[in-house]
């Protein structure tokens, strides 16, 4: 049984940007999410505090106004005219232009006009006014979203030399005005994902109810992630009213009313409403519509698209082999890059990477540029784990990854026509770079401002990658001396400082996983000497409390490949964790364990973990309370 799911900013963030197409991000503006078990996506924490609500409120106007301000279909004179001063070719004729080509000598016909956009012939045009009258000449037509070129083309040009006739002699087209005028509201078919209104008051100001409804039959049944009852429909409608009787225009009341959907528990709330809610024993399993929202939350971190919201409809989507091909297709779609930014982001702690400042008098290469660089690297080698449908062992060892010119340099790689901010995908050689434990943006954020740190480093494994995890240290334990106060290398220093047999047994576990990373230094840099002068070699060797040795940062990865069914488990529990919103319990110990054993027999893809997860129990049914819940 899940908490009631109240959106996250980047949730809201996303949910209106789809929904009505706002380009700014309003939820940057409210106070930051809390996190629990590693997520800011648990609904256990996602509190609603006043100033919470009040943030809410002044979002919801700014997001209501924008939309109607930009909405295409919010008035039939959406006109764009051209006129002669604005257009390119032919030649300027006062309040005309006219158009001379050397085409079709056909002295019998009229003139013709071909309409061509982005090059290719649409409609031909008869030109059958005589010189000194105007006709226009309309022709309706589908556009896709963005810049295309409309072209008016001449193609039969006529001179008779021989004739007296100064208005018989040469023939020409001349262009007044060229008008386009749209979106046309009155084809479904040809609505805008973001488009609100969807229907219109009369010109007389009649039939103004009967389109209100339809725009908010539509937009909440959108915003609510569910069908909605004419009694909801008809309290939006009523905003809608009083702002007509107060002299305002429909446009100011569909505004308000978009306000209020926006204000609805039912879009800040992933709602799910139980027939028996208090009775632990009543489970259930997830209608199509809240499985809907619960997959496009999970992968995209946003409301469903309209192809899901119509499976939903139609009761399609819990088909087997219909929901494992909208998986596929989710995880292929541009917004699942909102499962690296925001699982991935939290469950490698790249988030961390922005308060990270690495000490500039030791790192001044360190800067905004390289930060960035990191970032990037590790985000887009996770997209491409999960848009090849790679398996997730090559989070370990994957030889490639990604760099532009300035990451390039700090690695000192040679990358034949980098240059700028170019990302290319490079082949490693895996003995200094392969997975993301070698990737300087997990080594940055696992240091110390000053130095490398092989206990936090150790200890990062342990916990994100083994699932694994130390024991707390105890109270009052304190930090290393400075390296003046002790003499040799940070790893001597280390054993000189870690006499307290109290602490020896959590860092037999941590120490040599970071020492065994030590070849990269406080910013992800390889290096084979610990001091700059190059008298301080490092020791990179080290025995595990399990008894494997190793000598190098590739042997120590390829042990920990070994340890593979660790690392499933581990990343298994983290993404159930994201995907249900809530942290995981002893029950769901045999969920977990079937999760593992189906990504083992699809060679751990990583399209296989998401279709367990999907597939589970937890995932696809909810429960009643028992009393004793809090």
């Amino acid at each position: 049984r899940g908490t009631i799911h109240r959106l996250n900013r980047e949730e809201y963030n996303n949910t209106v940007r789809d929904l009505l197409g706002v380009e700014f991000r309003p939820a940057d503006d409210f106070p930051s999410d809390d996190v629990g078990y590693g997520f800011d996506n648990i609904g256990d924490v996602l509190s609603m505090p006043p100033v919470l609500m009040e943030k809410y409120m002044k979002a919801a106007q700014q997001v209501a106004a924008a939309a109607v301000a930009n909405d295409p279909g919010r008035s039939p004179t959406n006109l764009q005219r051209i006129e002669p001063r604005n257009m390119d070719g032919g030649e300027r004729n006062g309040r005309e232009r006219r158009l001379m080509t050397d085409g079709d000598m056909a002295g019998d016909e009229p003139p013709k006009m071909i309409l061509l956009l982005d090059d290719k012939a649409i409609k031909t045009f008869d030109v059958t006014n005589e010189a000194g009258s105007t006709k226009i000449y309309t022709h309706r037509l589908d556009l896709k979203r963005g810049k295309q070129k409309l072209t008016i083309r001449y193609p039969n040009n006529f001179v008779d030399p021989n004739n007296q006739n100064p208005r018989r002699r040469d023939r020409n087209l001349h262009l007044r005005y060229i008008e386009i005028l749209g979106p046309i509201v009155d084809q479904p078919e040809l609505l805008t994902p973001h488009q609100l209104f969807v229907a219109l008051p009369k010109s007389d100001g009649t039939g103004w109810k009967e389109a209100a409804e339809k725009i908010l039959d539509r937009l909440a049944r959108r915003a609510f992630r569910r069908p909605v009852t004419k009694e909801e429909v008809a309290k939006l409608v009523k905003f809608v009213e009083m702002v007509l009787k107060d002299g305002e225009s429909f446009e100011k009341g569909i505004e308000l009313a978009t306000t209020a959907v926006l204000c609805s528990p039912h879009f800040l709330f992933r709602i799910e409403l139980d027939p028996d809610p208090n009775d632990p024993n009543r489970i259930r399993t997830l209608n199509d519509h809240e499985l809907a929202a619960r997959l496009s939350y999970f992968l995209w971190s946003s409301m469903p698209d309209y192809e899901l919201s119509a499976l939903a409809d139609k009761g399609h989507l819990r088909n087997p082999a219909m929901l494992e091909q909208q998986v596929k297709s989710m995880l292929s779609h541009p917004k699942s890059s909102a499962l690296v930014r925001n699982f991935a982001g939290q469950w490698l702690q790249l988030r961390s990477l922005d308060r990270i400042t690495p000490d500039p008098s030791l790192f001044p290469e360190f800067d905004q540029e390289l930060r960035y660089a990191m970032l990037r690297e590790t985000e887009l080698f996770f997209d491409t784990i999960i848009r090849e449908d790679r398996s997730v062992l090559e989070f370990l060892d994957g030889k490639f990854t990604f760099v532009n010119e300035r990451l390039a340099q700090h690695y000192g790689m040679n990358v034949d026509g980098l240059s700028g901010d170019e990302f290319r995908r490079v082949q490693t050689d895996g003995v200094q770079r392969s997975g993301i434990l070698t990737q300087a943006s997990i080594l940055t954020i696992s240091s110390n401002p000053t130095r490398t740190s092989p206990v936090l480093r150790g200890k990062y494994v342990l916990e994100e990658i083994l699932g694994t995890p130390p024991p707390p240290a105890p109270p009052d334990v304190p930090e290393l001396p400075p390296a003046g106060e002790l003499s040799g290398t940070l790893r001597e220093r280390m054993e000189q400082h870690r006499v307290n047999p109290t602490c020896s047994s959590c860092h037999q576990r941590m120490d040599p996983i970071g020492f065994g990373l030590e070849n990269y230094d406080a910013i992800g840099r390889w290096r084979t000497h610990e001091d700059k002068e190059g008298k301080l070699k490092l020791d990179v060797s080290g025995t595990l409390p399990t008894g494997e040795t190793f000598k190098s940062p590739a042997e120590l990865k390829a042990i920990i490949k070994q340890k593979k069914e660790l690392f499933v488990r581990c990343l298994a529990e983290k993404m159930l964790t994201y995907a249900l919103g809530r942290g995981l319990e002893y029950y769901d110990k045999c969920t977990v364990d079937d999760i593992v054993k189906e990504m083992k027999a699809n060679d751990y893809k990583f399209s296989s973990l998401i279709l367990a997860i999907v597939k589970s129990d937890p995932f696809q049914k909810r429960r009643g309370r028992n009393p004793d819940e809090h």
